[in-house]
């Protein structure tokens, strides 16, 4: 085990010695709030230069490698969210152009109310982020927030908020998404626990970051609607005041989404329900692949586009070209917010910290959240965090020494690992991109709420482990 002076010692020396990954971290952080907020760089460039800097003074990285390096992490990055983003760009495109969305606004509103937007949205974020990768859930609620928005008049703020709270907290809390369900396995935790307490956890948190911070912030940040995904606001509001009849029929609306939850979803069940190997896996891991998915449902949610807006083959394709150009862009920039990301972790940053905090004299759940905490702060990526953290933990024998059900320790990292998604996070920059939103905007809404969900469920964590230390069953 780490000393407990350890972080003291760190403090003291660590920025003064050239060999330290706090120094690449310090550096990173001066030059791309330089790069992007002073000088005001496009993001794509401020991102690559800052992660340039970083390789540089990272000691584990020799000039030669830095360049190379950069290189294979931008491209990991748009290995895997690439086509997934340039097929959502045809997803809200289409859907928004074809009145779809619209349609599903509406019908969202005639069941809950036009009073209970929101809520909608949250709900349903929530839901499908269970079976599908946030960033995927954020692609597809994207156009109905936009949507909403042109329709109601006002609530831009609170539509996103909600919308990034339901989808942020399940990709933490509940299982099967991969990082709570990494953190159980090697925790040792049953499958079905880990889900009962994640949602018992993940609702509250939800909650009060997507509703009460929503509305609080949408009262003091009107959010307008700007272009994004190749539509504009004029264009979405010109769609809000056509009648019902002249959109597409609510299936047919809903058509793309659907698909895409239940391909990736089919495959999400097999791999966590069915054992390895089993015959339909071969079909279910084709189909559920987020690239085939998402490339499904853009073909559905184009070829609406193209029956409503009686387009030209020609027209059609210009349309679609045009979409894919603004995916184009968004995907580059998150690439590059992910391998600014992948730059500090080179560096060591993640280790190092978590190494430092390993040894504090502090309750076991704290611990753990404070050095996922800090892990996700310095490198950007929330599931490396809570396996970070996760292997410190099993690794120094501490997850026997707990006083409660160890599910809990799987709830305290994954609240850790949410917090401050910022500049080195590919997540901020999806969020910013396809929400149409600026900086300081995105850092007022998305950073505020992944640090709201962070505190709220440990918060919820600490509570529910002083009342039912088994766990919610005995």
């Amino acid at each position: 085990m780490t000393d407990v002076h350890a972080p003291t010692a760190i403090l003291q020396g660590g920025l003064l010695d050239t060999h330290s990954p706090l120094l690449a971290f310090v550096v990173g952080l001066v030059a791309v709030i330089l790069l992007l907020v002073y000088w005001d760089l496009p993001a794509f460039i401020g991102l690559v230069i800052a992660a340039l800097v970083v390789g540089l003074v990272a000691p584990q990285l020799a000039p030669p490698e830095v360049a190379s390096t950069l290189a294979e992490a931008f491209g990991e990055g748009m290995a895997g969210i690439g086509i997934p983003i340039l097929m959502a760009a045809v997803i809200g495109k289409s859907m928004m152009s074809s009145g779809a969305a619209e349609r599903i606004v509406r019908g969202f509103r005639s069941v809950l109310g036009r009073d209970n937007s929101e809520i909608a949205l949250w709900g349903s974020s929530s839901f499908l982020a269970i079976p599908v990768f946030f960033d995927n859930v954020f692609y597809l609620l994207a156009p109905l927030a936009r949507s909403m928005r042109a329709r109601v008049g006002r609530d831009y703020t609170l539509f996103i908020v909600a919308v990034g709270a339901g989808a942020a907290t399940t990709h933490v809390f509940v299982p099967p998404t991969p990082g709570p369900l990494a953190v159980a396995s090697e925790i040792g935790v049953g499958l079905g626990m880990t889900i009962l307490v994640g949602l018992v956890v993940a609702i509250p948190s939800a909650a009060v970051a997507g509703l009460a911070y929503g509305h609080w912030i949408n009262s003091r940040l009107d959010i307008p609607l700007r272009d994004s995904m190749d539509t504009s606001g004029e264009e979405l509001e010109e769609i809000s005041e056509k009648s019902t009849s002249e959109l597409p029929g609510m299936f047919e609306a809903s058509l793309p989404i659907l698909l895409a939850v239940a391909l990736v979803a089919s495959n999400t069940a097999v791999d966590t329900f069915l054992p390895e190997g089993a015959a339909i896996g071969t079909v279910t891991s084709f189909i559920g692949d987020p690239n085939v998915a998402l490339t499904a449902a853009a073909m559905a949610a184009a070829l609406t586009y193209r029956r409503m807006r009686a387009l030209s083959d020609e027209a059609w394709a210009d349309e679609l070209t045009e979409a894919l150009k603004s995916g184009g862009n968004i995907a580059a920039i998150t690439a590059a917010g992910g391998a600014f990301g992948a730059m500090l972790a080179e560096a060591g940053i993640g280790d190092y910290i978590a190494g430092a905090l390993e040894g504090l004299g502090i309750g076991l759940l704290v611990t753990a959240w404070l050095i996922a905490a800090a892990v996700r702060i310095a490198q950007g990526s929330a599931t490396v965090a809570m396996l970070t953290t996760a292997g410190i933990m099993a690794g120094s024998g501490l997850v026997a020494s707990l006083s409660v059900h160890p599910a809990y320790l799987v709830m305290a990292i994954g609240a850790g690992g949410n917090i401050c998604s910022w500049y080195n996070d590919s997540g901020f920059w999806l969020v910013k991109e396809i929400g149409g939103l600026t900086q300081v905007e995105t850092l007022k809404t998305w950073t505020a709420l992944t640090t709201i969900i962070s505190v709220m469920g440990l918060l919820t964590v600490l509570a529910l482990s002083t009342v039912f230390p088994n766990a919610i069953v005995g």
